[in-house]
């Protein structure tokens, strides 16, 4: 496994007070070890012999018509997407790992406010379910109860000091770079334009880097993850986010929103895709007419995805583009007439907005506050020193920013393996599953601060603070088994190999075509680009 922390993953019990402990090494080599533990309660060691019959090869998916062929595995942190847009008739043959099969629940209850429904009826008939690889889906069957038991209690502890400590990194990086910048890179020093314009460029780059991490660290607060305490914590995120341009409380209400309905299609806040109608409303034709669309050039593919990386993120505080359109259900009754977009009433910075209740209207406007003091400060520095150098010291490493942070929430929940659903297939655990990792090497784990590597935990335990969430994802994964998905091939390269990919192959989600009964509510990316899994021919029921 990639992480550099020991895959060590609770899974026996034995009687004599030992913690067995299961450790995988390529493929399907197996080895046990124990550590002492607090009593637990006595479980046989055959049950490990009747567990251990479960390891096997996957089959090779059907190629007939009516069964699309798996093009490529379900992601993991060992198993990772070779799959190109050349070479999309590739069958999958992943191996299973011992870790394949969720362990069942023995129990329904949810540590999750949303609902105690978290996991599927055994007797659901879903029919067959496809990902847009053409893997065979079934929904998650473990409870979040057991995701937060698996985890160690230590990783749970939240330090303030250490959350200073890394702010303190963060701030000394960011100083750093603008004084070497500032008193080295002048005429006297790189007496060529085009050498000190390339390293400006630079300057943004690393600025943008360690701006991001900032940002994450305000992102933890906003989840309580920074410390114990709730005063200090909307403190230092307040202060963090405004120097950032972001209005704090607001978006963390919004996204606390997200969190509590992540690929629900009727109620995420965020990157909630197009259905296959929409799609077809956008493009100007019916929606059985969607398989037959012409395929979208690469170029504009590419021309999307610069406007997106460019103008997304204050697109989507201003406007709620990505976000869902039902605001007429808003309880309070404030959305009513209200819709995304610009002008339709829906944005980050309106108290009355439908994205928040009446109560947090005090919060809204201290949002609004801080990002003005911000906007004051930079007026004054503008003034003073020149809007142009202003631009290249705060403006463009704000549009890296940006660029970053929208990369990163669009991969996180938009991936051809990922499911999304309708409201009456939607639970917290399904949700929370259909989120990817993926990996950024040095850059995410240090700079970024493992927001892109462990996203999936986060979903599930959102207070656990960053620097134990490597440890808390390890000892998730067995329980998650085939339901845990990253996809960290390549690392950075990677990554943004993934914009791409995702871009072209995401398009709009509908029902699998063999879908039956309650499997029509859990729906997958398709696309008209002839890539992956073929969208369903004529009206979806």
């Amino acid at each position: 496994l990639s992480s550099p922390r020991p895959n060590r993953y609770p899974f026996l019990s034995s009687s004599k007070g030992h913690h067995w402990n299961l450790s995988v090494v390529p493929l399907s080599v197996i080895h046990l070890n124990t550590e002492t533990t607090t009593t637990h309660n006595e479980l046989p060691f055959l049950l490990f012999l009747s567990k251990a019959k479960h390891i096997h090869t996957s089959a090779m998916a059907s190629t007939t018509s009516s069964t699309p062929a798996a093009q490529n595995p379900v992601l993991r942190r060992t198993v990772t997407s070779t799959t190109t847009e050349t070479d999309m008739s590739v069958p999958s043959t992943a191996v299973a790992s011992p870790m394949d099969s969720p362990r069942p629940s023995a129990s329904s209850t949810s540590l999750s406010s949303m609902a105690s429904d978290d996991v599927a009826p055994k007797t659901a008939n879903y029919g067959k379910l496809y990902d847009t690889y053409g893997n065979e889906f079934t929904p998650p069957d473990f409870t979040i109860k057991d995701i937060h038991n698996a985890i160690p209690k230590h990783c749970f502890e939240r330090s303030a000091l250490k959350g200073f400590g890394y702010i303190a990194r963060d701030i000394l990086c960011l100083a750093t770079t603008f004084a070497i910048w500032y008193n080295f890179v002048t005429p006297e020093y790189v007496p060529s334009k085009a050498v000190r314009a390339g390293l400006w460029a630079v300057y943004t780059v690393l600025q943008g880097l360690f701006g991001t991490g900032l940002w994450v660290i305000a992102h933890e607060c906003g989840h309580q993850a920074f410390s114990p305490s709730k005063t200090l914590n909307h403190t230092v995120g307040w202060v963090l986010h405004s120097a950032l341009l972001v209005p704090y409380f607001s978006w963390q209400i919004s996204h606390s929103k997200h969190h509590k309905a992540t690929g629900h299609m009727e109620r995420d806040m965020v990157f909630v895709p197009r259905t296959r109608e929409q799609h077809a409303t956008r493009a100007g034709r019916l929606a059985h007419e969607v398989g037959e669309l012409t395929e979208e050039t690469p170029i504009y593919t590419l021309l999307m995805l610069i406007a997106q990386q460019l103008v997304g993120w204050p697109n989507y505080l201003m406007t709620n583009v990505t976000g869902h359109n039902f605001h007429e259900r808003q309880r309070e009754g404030r959305g009513k007439g209200k819709q995304n977009g610009f002008g339709g009433g829906v944005n980050h910075f309106d108290p009355s907005s439908p994205i928040f209740e009446a109560k947090d209207a005090k919060l809204i406007i201290m949002s609004d506050i801080g990002v003005g003091i911000t906007m004051s400060i930079l007026t004054l520095l503008g003034n003073k020193f020149g809007w142009s150098n202003l631009l290249v010291w705060y403006f463009i490493p704000y549009l890296w920013v940006n660029h970053w942070l929208v990369a990163i929430t669009f991969l996180q929940h938009t991936d051809p393996t990922l499911p999304h659903y309708t409201a009456d297939q939607w639970n917290f655990v399904r949700g929370a599953a259909a989120t990817i990792d993926r990996e950024m090497g040095f850059i995410g784990r240090h700079l970024l601060h493992g927001i892109v590597e462990t996203h999936v935990l986060h979903h599930y335990i959102s207070t656990i603070p960053f620097y134990n969430a490597d440890e808390a994802s390890e000892a998730i994964k067995p329980v998650m088994g085939k339901h845990y998905r990253a996809d960290v091939q390549d690392g950075p390269v990677g990554f943004i190999k993934a914009l791409y990919k995702s871009a072209r192959m995401c398009q709009w989600v509908e029902p699998s075509s063999e879908a039956q009964g309650e499997g029509k509510g859990v729906l997958f990316f398709r696309n008209h680009n002839g890539l992956g899994t073929p969208p369903i021919k004529g009206e979806v029921s």
